[in-house]
């Protein structure tokens, strides 16, 4: 852990610190400690998402979004020193990774990320970090309504393709949110509108999104009502709310969802409790015969503050993350790594 790190955090979990609503949220006495902690950003940071690296998981890497005018997406390794920064983008706020999109016949994993002050996702390689698509890819085009916020990618089991759900600060009740099918056209990556869906309470906003690749459900947080189930595959023609729960027990905001596969059927979604300073944890399958409901399971303190986003793997990446990495934003700009056997302690425990 850097000086620069290891002094913010000791800020953080040692002291109050004003949330971004004037309060105060204090670190819980039993909160977990992380793993590790990344190198502070210089402006803000807001949502990671983890890249496995294919042959070697030890040299995986983390990249987070640092959400500033002048702000960029960054790559840390596994203990939180920063590999590279992006060029630089016009607040990045939100970023998730998939695998094999076919550009110039080429399979290239990305990382697809919202840039609020030109209306665009941009798309960039994995893990060299460079842009592939051209400048950016305008969204929510012909809305008044557009401020783009979250991002989550749905790769389709049956043919690989790959779609960017995409979330906005507001937007129509039925259609706040866009879906886009990625492709390759030539050395770029395109994007083109396929569905427009997601019911809005109109509380607050819809940042938080998370796809479940292989049972097909796209999850996000209508803050400060609820979370909100779908299905994620575009030619189903299914728009239909499968489910919304996590309507009690958060403090104000729900916010930052990460799923923790155990099998390709069973895990845990988490979701912020933001300014609780903990996360919630649900079964991904449901109860039992009731795929649509969502009992809490636990409700974890963590030291990180005030977290937007979260990232999660069951995968293997060395011995400090045998059973996987929970990863996610603090204020302080930063981001906290736990071992994923933290969590399930704590889980195990209820």
């Amino acid at each position: 852990m850097k000086n620069k790190s290891l002094v913010a955090f000791l800020l953080l979990t040692l002291s109050f610190m004003a949330c971004k609503d004037g309060k105060l949220a204090p670190v819980a006495p039993n909160a977990l400690k992380p793993t590790a902690v990344t190198e502070a950003l210089p402006h803000d940071t807001d949502d990671p998402s983890i890249w496995i690296h294919p042959t070697d998981a030890s040299k995986s890497i983390i990249v987070g979004t640092d959400k500033d005018t002048d702000g960029a997406l960054y790559a840390f390794d596994l203990n939180g020193k920063i590999l590279k920064k992006s060029i630089v983008l016009q607040r990045p706020n939100n970023v998730d990774i998939a695998y094999g999109l076919l550009i110039d016949g080429k399979k290239v994993d990305i990382a697809v990320t919202t840039e609020r002050e030109t209306n665009k996702i941009r798309i960039f390689s994995l893990p060299d970090l460079e842009p592939i698509d051209n400048g950016g890819i305008p969204v929510f085009e012909g809305d008044t309504e557009r401020d783009p916020m979250g991002v989550a990618l749905y790769t389709r089991p049956s043919d690989k393709k790959i779609f960017a759900v995409v979330g906005r600060k507001t937007g129509p009740s039925g259609s706040y949110l866009w879906q886009y099918e990625l492709s390759g056209n030539g050395k770029a990556a395109v994007a083109k509108v396929v569905r427009k869906f997601g019911n809005y309470s109109g509380k607050k906003e819809i940042e938080a999104i998370a796809v479940d690749n292989e049972l097909g459900f796209v999850y996000y947080c209508d803050e400060q009502f609820g979370i909100r189930k779908y299905k994620a595959d575009p030619s189903l023609n299914d728009n239909k709310e499968l489910a919304i729960f996590g309507k009690t027990g958060f403090k104000a905001d729900n916010e930052g969802i990460a799923i923790y596969k155990k099998t390709d059927s069973t895990g845990y979604i988490l979701v912020s409790n933001q300014q609780a300073n903990t996360f919630m944890v649900y079964p991904r399958e449901g109860s039992k015969g009731k795929p649509n409901e969502y009992p809490l399971l636990a409700e974890i303190p963590t030291s990180t503050i005030e977290c937007d986003g979260a990232d999660v793997t069951n995968v293997n990446l060395g011995p400090k993350y045998k059973n996987g990495l929970f990863v996610a934003m603090s204020n302080g700009m930063t981001f906290h790594y736990y071992t994923w056997d933290l969590i399930q302690k704590r889980i195990d425990k209820k």
